[in-house]
């Protein structure tokens, strides 16, 4: 019932081919990596419109179908709907697997012109109107359409459910994945909350309204804060973008407004839209530029090279040798550690104790972070506080600051019964986990609530971003909206990438079990350590062995 990518495609080549010195051939590229914009205008779905003598299962066949052009306000799809009828297709997406569907008239009363038609998924996400994804549990889900048979004898739609339905492979190609930037507490770093919108259509104006008149996910609301000062609102309901700057007209409210808090609310327009070709942000008021600067914030970037320990000595893995942490490697060179955590700056690092225990290691200085028996790997976040947890109490999680306190962390993975591995992000605001909940593995986020004082006290409420179809080994930062997780499945060791906020992609790892994972400069240069002793470092889709008779491969928070 619809043409797909490729017939849209061919007849727009047909068209072109007359036009001297435009391309009429080339590869095709659907979607696009997290927060890239295109360089050329993409392509688009072009579905086909209602035909002569359709069925009711085919009308609501191709009004589902039709989904996949969102131009115009879904304008194509429209035309499957009687006149008249009110459809919202902007609260929000269900996202099925390929294949899934099934649709089936259930009642049509042919006296009365009247029809009802039920469509069957296996729904596997939704995204909601903010362009938030959550992803769901297995199961199916069911859709009910009303039809009705208008005077020309053709069926069309009166009443269908809000929002749209497209199956995984388009809603890659037709939403595109955007980081709508928001700040840590302490006003140091940016911090991304993931949305989709549709590809190329008004993306700088949901993008900027997220942020002014916007809140965080749910999730993370209680974790991060945003610059938009008290009043302060979009005085026109459209961003225009003018040679490539965007520019974004506030209301009268931003000419009290602390410089300070103008120049983080206009760095964090400026990181929020930096994925969608903007070149730069102004701030204005009645057409006028405001003069402020956009506010500095810190790297998360890690160093490129690996972190290691071996029989010789604990460094950064260089060609030839190992670079050694002033402060730090001579002492954990000494101790004999199943995981390590260094911190930001390299200052201090977190230690898992072949004899038990967590260690902080500050210089020379040894101390003892935790004391509990079964804890798993610590983590450690910017403040060089110290997180850890028993493998079989994932709610007694607990902290130990720099200054040797001891923290409990409530609301820790309600309904876990295990957890197997977790991480802090970067900037401090969140916290990712691999737990078990009714004997099935899970990796989960959380926003980290900190008091007055900067000290965590509770998690979020947790947010689920995937079921483990292995169980969970470790976990892992790649970057700010990615996790690394590794898992052993039936047939060997699985390496899946998650965005945080979105959907995820597993590969094969090397031969051999895993021990741990570990981030790169880049999302798609994880490194991995086997229980062999055998280091790799992924380039681009696959592994390359970089190294032997590695003991331990540490986490890295950040180089400076």
């Amino acid at each position: 019932m619809r043409a797909r990518i490729v017939g849209a495609l061919a007849a727009l080549m047909l068209v072109l081919a007359g036009c001297a010195g435009l391309p009429t051939a080339g590869s095709v590229n659907p979607g696009l990596a997290l927060g890239e914009a295109p360089d050329v205008p993409d392509f688009s779905f072009l579905p086909n419109r209602p035909q002569p003598g359709a069925t009711p299962e085919q009308i609501v066949e191709g009004f589902v179908a039709a989904a996949t052009s969102p131009a115009g306000s879904w304008e194509i799809a429209r035309l499957f709907l009687a006149p008249d009828v009110t459809w919202r297709p902007d609260t929000g997406v269900t996202i099925d697997r390929p294949g899934s569907r099934s649709i089936a008239a259930v009642d049509t009363d042919t006296d009365n012109d009247t029809g009802t038609v039920q469509m069957t998924i296996a729904q596997t996400g939704d995204v909601d109107e903010t362009g938030a994804f959550h992803a769901t549990e297995a199961g199916t889900a069911t859709l009910d359409y009303e039809l009705e048979q208008q005077d020309d004898g053709e069926w069309r739609i009166s009443v269908a459910p809000d929002g749209i339905v497209l199956n995984e492979q388009d809603f890659r190609v037709v939403f595109t994945a955007y980081g709508v930037m928001f700040f840590d507490p302490g006003w140091e770093f940016l911090v991304p909350d993931v949305r989709w919108f549709p590809t190329r259509q008004n993306v700088t104006t949901r993008i900027t309204e997220a942020i002014i008149g916007g809140t965080p996910s749910p999730w993370l609301s209680g974790a991060v804060v945003s610059a938009v000062p008290d009043g302060v609102v979009l005085e026109r309901s459209a961003v225009p973008v003018v040679q490539g700057i965007a520019q974004v007209e506030l209301g009268a409210a931003a000419l009290d407004a602390d410089p300070v808090t103008l120049g983080r609310l206009l760095r964090q327009l400026q990181a929020s839209l930096q994925g969608t070709g903007v070149a730069g942000v102004e701030l204005l008021v009645d057409g006028t530029e405001l003069a402020v600067e956009p506010a500095q914030t810190l790297s998360t970037a890690v160093d490129a090279r690996p972190l290691v320990q071996t029989a010789e000595s604990f460094g950064y893995l260089g060609e030839d040798d190992l670079t050694t942490l002033p402060g730090l490697s001579a002492r954990i060179s000494e101790l004999d550690a199943e995981s390590i955590a260094v911190g930001r700056g390299s200052r201090v690092a977190a230690l898992l104790l072949a004899a038990g225990g967590v260690a902080r290691v500050e210089g020379n200085e040894v101390s003892t972070a935790d004391d509990r028996a079964g804890l798993i790997d610590p983590a450690i976040d910017p403040d060089n506080a110290i997180w850890s947890v028993p493998e079989s109490q994932p709610s007694a999680l607990g902290v130990s600051t720099v200054e040797g306190e001891n923290l409990s962390v409530a609301n820790a993975w309600p309904g876990a019964t295990q957890i197997a591995a977790m991480q802090v992000s970067r900037d401090g605001t969140r916290i990712a986990a691999v737990v078990t909940d009714s004997g099935r593995d899970w990796v989960v986020v959380a926003g980290i609530e900190r008091n007055a004082d900067g000290e965590p006290v509770a998690l979020g409420t947790p947010e689920r971003l995937l079921r483990l179809d292995g169980v969970g080994a470790d976990i892992a930062w790649l970057d700010d909206r990615t996790l690394g997780i590794l898992s052993e499945g039936t047939d060997g060791m699985i390496v899946t990438e998650q965005v945080v906020g979105g959907m995820s992609t597993s590969s094969g790892g090397p031969t051999g079990s895993a021990v741990s994972l570990a981030a790169g400069p880049t999302a798609s240069s994880a490194r991995l350590l086997t229980v062999e002793g055998a280091l790799y470092v992924r380039r681009g889709t696959t592994w390359q062995r970089a190294a032997d008779d590695v003991l331990v491969l540490a986490s890295q928070l950040g180089a400076n």
